[in-house]
């Protein structure tokens, strides 16, 4: 393993991706610095730069993993600080198109937290690293480049007591700012033609509540209630325990459609849900704090691996290169396996190649990006090519999750699909296949207390 590779990286945002690519870069630099115009030590709730962050998420199995691999210990520090453990689809009620999918032990832990309780224990443990900085309430302005325009070898760092920027050498910048990345418009005030963006618009919302339940009696032993929406059931909800002995309620509406924030409003909208249980647990619910809203107009891939010409030191990570579906629980989990393959390249011990990188980070993006928007498309109303594939794809996961209704060795491999950690052939193997065939015909909800099918 070649190492170092440089003296100086420059990371622009302290997100998820940020962290994770400065742990990675952290091996490879004597010096990393996270730039974030937020303050961040000490944060304990969600930060303006992240406004989705008051909602339930998901850290998908695969993105644990990994966090857990460049992080060792991550997983018990946040289950010492209250944090639940859970299986993907064992102690999690999934409901698809109304109709309750059978459960089965997937294999596959998972916190359940909310997400400024990830982020800070990230944070810390990447602060822990002697040779990471964090730069916060600056922003970047910028980028300093060579006279050629060719490599970039810095930031303008904005936001000071003095209020001009500020050069910053690095020898590798970051961009992991989000959505709202400024680097396309970099790129063009540089002569680079912008990337182009592949959309698709779900124009989907969050409403969430905190709630100290009375009762664990539609709980139980479970940690999750999760009726995710469909074209059948557009409106869907994640109720999920998280840390400090709360549960958080976020009921989602797509193409326009929005739960109300006030309580009343909120609690007469979970009826509509396909899933009496949850209306039942949060009726007499104690609510903790005020609602938050948060608007998804369009999922956005910004095709940095598709431009013919791209300056050196310089690369995208995270929602920066692309942003999906927050339903789907991918965004922080494509960010870790993003941070493998820039660890991946750094071990050359030569400078990272944009193309190269972008090269290894396409098929992880494919794969997340083919889950999410393609499920999307099963929406008549949202508008996008349906390629053959696509369609083929949405009719067969149509009747997959019909049949994992009765069996939950399908709802086994779904979700291990789901959580990144099998490949979606393992969906038409041999075995599923005849499954799939067996009880995909089959309708209705399954009998209580219905074992696993063999």
């Amino acid at each position: 393993m070649a190492m170092p590779v440089g003296q100086r990286a420059v990371v622009i945002g302290g997100s998820v991706a940020g962290l994770l690519a400065a742990r990675v870069l952290a091996d490879a630099h004597a010096e990393v610095v996270i730039v974030d115009r937020d303050e961040l030590t000490g944060r304990a709730t969600a930060r303006r730069g992240v406004p989705h962050g008051s909602h339930v998420h998901g850290l998908l199995a695969r993105g644990q993993q990994v966090i857990e691999e460049l992080l060792p210990g991550f997983t018990d520090r946040m289950v010492a600080d209250g944090a639940p453990l859970s299986d993907l689809s064992n102690t999690v009620r999934w409901y698809f198109n109304g109709r309750r999918l059978q459960s089965a032990s997937s294999g596959l832990t998972c916190v359940a937290a909310s997400r400024p309780m990830v982020e800070r224990h990230l944070r810390e443990a990447v602060a822990r690293l002697a040779n990471v900085t964090f730069l916060e309430g600056r922003d970047v302005d910028g980028l300093v480049t060579t006279a050629d325009r060719d490599t970039v070898v810095g930031v303008r760092i904005g936001g000071g007591p003095a209020g001009a920027g500020e050069a910053m050498g690095a020898d590798l910048v970051v961009d992991a700012s989000g959505r709202g990345s400024r680097t396309p418009a970099w790129l063009a005030e540089l002569g680079y033609p912008r990337p182009a963006e592949d959309r698709v618009k779900i124009d989907l919302t969050y409403t969430t509540r905190r709630f100290r339940l009375r009762s664990d009696a539609v709980l139980g032993p479970d940690v999750s209630i999760n009726p995710v929406s469909s074209p059948s059931h557009p409106r869907g909800a994640f109720f999920t325990r998280i840390e400090d002995g709360l549960c958080a309620l976020s009921l989602t509406g797509v193409l326009g459609d929005r739960a109300p924030a006030d309580l009343d409003g909120f609690l007469a909208w979970t009826r509509s849900l396909p899933v009496p249980e949850i209306h039942d647990a949060v009726r007499d619910a104690e609510p903790v704090g005020e609602a938050t809203s948060f608007r998804y107009p369009v999922s956005v891939r910004r095709r940095y691996d598709r431009l013919a010409t791209l300056p050196q030191g310089l690369l995208v990570m995270g929602d920066a290169l692309c942003s999906f579906n927050p339903v789907y629980g991918q965004g922080m989990s494509v960010a870790a396996l993003e941070a493998l393959a820039l660890r991946d390249q750094l071990r050359s011990g030569s400078v990272v190649d944009p193309r190269a990188f972008y090269a290894a980070t396409t098929p992880i993006v494919d794969l997340a990006w083919g889950i999410s928007a393609g499920a999307d498309l099963a929406y008549p109303q949202v508008a996008g090519r349906r390629t053959a594939q696509v369609r083929l794809m949405n009719a067969y996961l149509s009747r997959l999750q019909r049949a994992a209704v009765h069996d939950g060795q399908v709802t086994r491999t779904f979700m291990r699909v789901a959580g990144l950690v099998e490949p979606p052939q393992a969906l038409m193997s041999p075995g599923m296949l005849l499954r799939v065939l067996r009880h995909g015909r089959r309708s209705g909800s399954r009998p209580a207390g219905q074992g696993v099918a063999a």
